[in-house]
């Protein structure tokens, strides 16, 4: 285990979950009070999506991000901001005729997909590391090696630290084919996402598969969802990776009783330090992952 293990809180996501739990954030003034409650807690980081206020789906409403990221920054909370630049990514084909794009979709190019991100410029962005079967149906998400060359480059530019989702092992190894490109500065952050279909299922033999692929000198997270999220809180921190909990990836504290955000972080928090551990603070977490916007969030 390391040192410090960084917390991350990933508040709400995109998924249709505003109809399964009232504790599910939706409002940019939602999201600010859940990331306030969460840093309090013991997150040094949250992760933040937003949604549209009337439908509750998902969104990639500057000015909504604007409101959220401007509340937390005023509340006197210190605490990492990690914006996702995952949105813009959705493809629904008509089982028919594939080439006809169908309701839900929402595709744009690389640089259409971090408005938010020039504006606002967070500690952390998240980047989609590959495309991918996503459930059920006939929905794609769709990241090509060439869409994430052109927003990695824009990042860099901006001086915002790259979160490497993956959801797979050819995703790895692309990502380090895109570090060993120049497009990602040290350290490389990397997520390792477990669980979601159809990427990588939420097995431990696997995980450690994954973090022995894994660059040397990289910053590393992994998190499983739905009943696993907790459980993977050890796995990843014995394995000397840092931890992510929120309501984007489970819903629940236990079977059948609702979790909020920060009931979330607390247990990640009581985990971490039962197996001997220390959470990083915001200003550690800023330290080990070499972030360039220190300070800004």
């Amino acid at each position: 285990m390391r040192d410090r293990v960084i917390v991350t809180a990933a508040l709400t996501g995109a998924g249709d979950t505003v109809g399964k739990s009232e504790h599910v954030p939706v409002t940019p003034e939602q999201l600010a009070s859940d990331a306030v409650a969460a840093a309090n807690a013991g997150a040094a980081v949250v992760h933040i999506h937003v949604r549209n206020i009337e439908t509750g789906q998902g969104s990639r409403d500057v000015a909504l991000y604007r409101e959220a990221v401007c509340r937390i920054r005023e509340s006197g909370v210190d605490v990492v901001v990690n914006l996702t630049a995952g949105m813009g990514g959705d493809l629904f084909l008509d089982e028919e005729d594939p080439l006809k794009p169908v309701d839900g979709t929402d595709l744009v190019n690389a640089t259409d997909r971090l408005p938010h991100v020039e504006e606002l410029l967070p500690d952390i962005c998240t980047q989609d590391c590959g495309s991918l079967n996503f459930g059920e149906g006939h929905q794609l998400y769709v990241s090509t090696p060439d869409m994430l060359r052109t927003g990695l480059k824009r990042i860099q530019e901006l001086g915002v630290k790259p979160e490497l989702e993956i959801f797979d092992t050819g995703q790895l190894w692309l990502a380090t084919k895109l570090i060993e490109e120049g497009l990602i500065d040290a350290p490389p952050l990397f997520q390792l996402c477990m669980g979601i279909p159809y990427g990588a299922p939420a097995n431990p033999e696997l995980l450690q598969t994954m973090v022995n692929m894994l660059p040397e000198g990289a910053q590393w997270a992994s998190f499983a969802i739905g009943r696993n999220q907790l459980p993977w809180v050890a796995q990843s921190a014995l394995l000397g990776g840092h931890v992510r909990v929120g309501l984007e990836d489970n819903l629940y504290l236990a079977k059948g009783v609702k979790a909020t955000n920060a009931q979330l972080v607390e247990r990640a928090v009581g985990i971490v330090e039962g197996l001997g551990g220390t959470v990083a603070t915001p200003d550690e977490a800023r330290a080990q992952l070499n972030l360039k916007g220190a300070g800004r969030g």
